[in-house]
């Protein structure tokens, strides 16, 4: 009997591979990840995807959303999540300003490939069909991001849900099929309403990873802070906390100052 081995971290981001694994009705697991014993905690925890999403820019430089963030801090982190891994697809957020065009996307991914990550995220749907061509072209490995885009929170005046209308709704279809005619191996559906998630989650082969967008998606990604309660100051409203270590730690620390007193 010929031995099957397992697939190494490039075939398992392959957009065949996921493919495969939608069609087999698997549910794919993804939370943030910014350093090294963040990363090793959700590896043995047994998370499927790892992301260092720029969302850093928040819940950890304080800045108040993604476009603060830069190509240098992704770098960094992705560093200090990779350190963590020993077997855990780590995917990096490609910050706002450095895909602009192909070159510049290409030379961005390749800074965070060489960090640590094994693929990258952008935000964009058919507009930036040819960006993420032109990297699974390069042999770089793309997740895509349509609904709500974080990096154009400014422009847009806030979070706001998507696909809400016919119009809207058919245009995220059409973001998504042209995001997998170019390559990507998956899509974050951020903010979409249930039923528009349901249309995109049926229209494209490759895993949808929802984020605030209902149940239709094939796996989920969440803000760890958020799933844990580590950034009490605010949380989605979509988010449950399953713990809440700030209060913990603000508790912990609390106990030891007792001996100054």
């Amino acid at each position: 009997m010929t031995e099957l081995h397992p697939l190494t971290v490039a075939e398992r981001l392959s957009p065949v591979a996921c493919a495969a694994a939608k069609a087999r009705g698997k549910r794919v697991s993804v939370l943030t990840a910014y350093d090294y014993p963040g990363a090793r905690l959700l590896e043995e925890a047994g998370v499927d995807w790892l992301l260092v999403g720029d969302s850093l820019g928040m819940v950890v430089l304080g800045y108040p959303d993604t476009t603060h963030v830069t190509l240098a801090d992704m770098a960094h982190h992705t560093a200090a999540a990779a350190r963590g891994l020993t077997r855990t697809p780590l995917i990096a957020d490609l910050p706002i300003g450095t895909y602009d065009d192909d070159a510049a996307a290409i030379q961005s991914a390749r800074v965070l490939l060489a960090a640590g990550a094994h693929a990258v995220k952008l935000e964009g749907g058919v507009s930036h069909a040819n960006r993420v061509a032109a990297l699974t072209g390069a042999g770089i490995a793309v997740m895509g991001h349509i609904g709500m885009l974080p990096q154009s929170v400014l422009l847009e005046g806030g979070y706001r849900i998507k696909g809400r209308t016919e119009d809207s709704a058919s245009a995220l279809v059409r973001d998504a099929l042209a995001l997998e005619a170019a390559g990507a191996f998956a899509l974050v559906v951020e903010l979409v309403d249930s039923a528009a998630t349901q249309r995109i989650s049926e229209a494209v082969r490759i895993p949808t990873i929802g984020i605030g967008s209902g149940e239709a998606c094939d796996g989920q990604v969440l803000v760890t802070h958020d799933l844990v309660g580590a950034f009490p100051w605010f949380h989605p409203k979509f988010v449950t906390p399953a713990a809440h270590v700030g209060e913990t730690i603000k508790g912990a620390v609390k106990n030891w100052l007792q001996q100054f007193e």
